[in-house]
């Protein structure tokens, strides 16, 4: 059977077809338009070929969800409540098979149905290794979360379980695990869901504001794990210029989670599993954890040089591993 590569095919056929994937006549011109009156978050993220996936671990399918994922990852962390729509950069090679891409795009239409928005527009290029970079488009909500917006004597609380995507990855990558563990069916089917179609929290603003005692306060800090827990933490420090507080003992971690260094280093530093991670003032937080079990009080920040310092933890060790860099 004749596989249909792109050389084939041509741009104008691959744009027409894609098109099918957006609504009616929005790929007719080189602009998207956009009717809107609202105060917009804009995001891109990019996932690179040999960096971000390869054909052994994950699906075009996967592929197509997860870039969507991480956009509106960080579109909830900023305060987002609607997803208006992607824009695709796509970078593929002249023989890259037409059912690889048709795959991916099913992912993307599967995600922006679960998480809302369409597919606005965008460009195709040819190149050397497949590249997807996505731009998202969302509406700010009432109130505005932001890194640099938290503060002293607020409390750290985080959504979800850490470390999960980066044991998902390891497993599909059939990384030579201690002969001595023994990972739980659990265990492994949860990472292996975070890591190939990541699961997010869209309605939890939502809860935020209706925990919120003090109408007044618009602002709180926030920040997703898209590059690894403690990295999150650091960030949400750095930029707002204070000491986070953090208490090994109240961090939540999946009931089957290896203890030790290597697994701290995992947890920590994985990235990609797309939680949020945020602070509010003590009753804001306290009516919040009372709503939603699925949320964690982990600490709080004081006055201080940006730094994160843990508490209740019998061995640092895993602190000494950098943090996740795109380059």
């Amino acid at each position: 059977m004749h596989k249909e590569l792109l050389e084939d095919i041509g741009e104008k056929e691959l744009i027409r077809r894609l098109a099918q994937f957006m609504p009616s006549n929005q790929a007719s011109d080189d602009c998207a338009f956009l009717k809107t009156n609202n105060n917009l978050l804009v995001n891109t993220d990019s996932l690179v070929e040999n960096i971000h996936f390869d054909d052994l671990t994950i699906s075009p399918l996967e592929i197509g969800w997860k870039a969507v994922a991480s956009n509106v990852s960080d579109l909830l962390s900023s305060g987002c409540d609607k997803v208006i729509g992607v824009n695709i950069g796509l970078i593929v090679p002249a023989k890259t098979e037409w059912i690889w891409i048709k795959e991916l795009y099913e992912g993307i239409k599967q995600a922006l149905k679960h998480f809302g928005g369409l597919i606005l527009g965008g460009d195709c290029s040819v190149g050397k290794e497949k590249v997807i970079s996505m731009t998202v488009i969302g509406k700010q909500g009432k109130l505005k979360l932001r890194r640099f917006s938290s503060r002293p004597d607020e409390i750290i609380l985080t959504t979800g379980f850490h470390g999960l995507s980066k044991l998902g990855l390891m497993i599909k990558s059939k990384h030579n695990f201690d002969s001595n563990l023994s990972l739980s069916q659990t265990l492994i089917n949860n990472s292996l869901k975070q890591f190939c179609k990541p699961k997010l929290k869209p309605k939890l603003l939502k809860k935020i504001l209706k925990a919120r005692s003090d109408k007044t306060i618009k602002k709180i800090g926030c920040t997703d794990s898209s590059d690894g827990f403690f990295q999150a933490l650091l960030d949400l420090s750095n930029e707002s210029n204070c000491k986070a507080i953090i208490d090994y003992k109240k961090i939540p971690k999946h009931k089957n989670w290896p203890s030790g260094v290597e697994w701290d280093e995992y947890y920590f530093f994985g990235g990609e599993d797309y939680q949020l991670v945020f602070s509010l003032p003590r009753k804001w937080a306290d009516n919040l954890l009372a709503i939603d079990k699925t949320i964690w009080e982990i600490g709080y920040f004081v006055s201080g040089k940006p730094s994160v310092k843990f508490i209740n933890c019998a061995n640092n060790e895993f602190l000494k591993k950098s943090s996740y860099s795109h380059f």
